[in-house]
Order: structure tokens, then sequence, then C-alpha cells
């Protein structure tokens, strides 16, 4: 059986150019998805310190980057902005209001259960826009270390 060359050549030579169209449209389609929105965890640990300014952060955020998720978490005394009545002791201002038009935009607020344990505070005493975490420190190293988000501390 004899073999001509310029057959095998040119079968070939079809078949790498299949592949690279293949592959071309491949990567055009992967570099047209939309790129995934930014995600970031607000840590705020002091409510008194961190809590109308970290509020007035995350409305910044969300105006200058309306697709970006977020979750608030709070531990130690920063749980106490997301109890019923809660108010900045400055400004007299109430956290309510300004958690629930943050919510309606998208923002997780998350209360530390080993927090509440500690103080003996119990779940029924918070917001109803608050939900819980397991551990507050746990939950800021998981969100950064394995879903990838951006830390910002107020």
């Amino acid at each position: 059986m004899k073999v001509h060359m310029p057959n095998l050549a040119k079968f070939f030579l079809n078949t790498l150019m299949i592949c690279c169209t293949f592959f071309g449209f491949s990567f055009y389609a992967h570099a047209q998805q939309a790129p995934s929105p930014t995600k970031v965890v607000y840590h705020i640990d002091d409510a008194e310190s961190q809590g109308l300014k970290g509020l007035r952060n995350l409305r910044n955020h969300l105006d200058a980057s309306p697709t970006t998720q977020i979750i608030v978490v709070t531990h130690a005394n920063g749980i106490d902005m997301l109890m019923e009545g809660a108010k900045d002791k400055k400004n007299n201002v109430e956290y309510a209001p300004l958690i629930g038009a943050l919510k309606s935009r998208g923002v997780r607020f998350e209360v530390c259960e080993i927090t509440l344990k500690n103080r003996g505070i119990k779940k029924d005493v918070f917001i109803l826009d608050a939900d819980f975490t397991p551990s507050g420190v746990v939950r800021i190293a998981d969100l950064q270390a394995k879903d990838h988000y951006a830390y910002i501390k107020p």
C-alpha cells in the first residue's frame, strides 16, 4: 500500500484548522461572558464606632457599584446595631430603617451566634433583617478564603 504524502499532509492541515476554529470559538465565547460581580464582606465588631459610618459606606458602595454582592458580618459589640430599637448614640439615628433599605438592595446582615451565647442574648431581640451565622470570625475567613470576598472594616 502506497501512501501519498500530499494527501496525508492535507488531512492533518484540515484537522488542525478545524481544531483551531473550535478553540477560537471557545475562547471567544468565554471572553464574551459577563464579568462576575465584586463580592465584599464588611466586618463590624463595634456598633458604637462603626455602625453609622459602616451603613453610610455600604450605601455609598452600592450607589457607585450597584451589582456588588455585600455581606455584613457582625460579632462582639457589632451585633448591637441589629437589635430592635438600636440607635446611634451620637446622632440618635435608628439603625433599622437604614439596614432595611440596604437589605432591599441585596445586602445580607449576619449576627455571630457565639457572641449571642457569650452575652446571653436570644435571637428574638434582633430585627427581622438579621440573619445568623455560627461564628462571625469563621464566616469572615471563609468568605475571604473560599468565596473570594474582599474585606472591609469601616
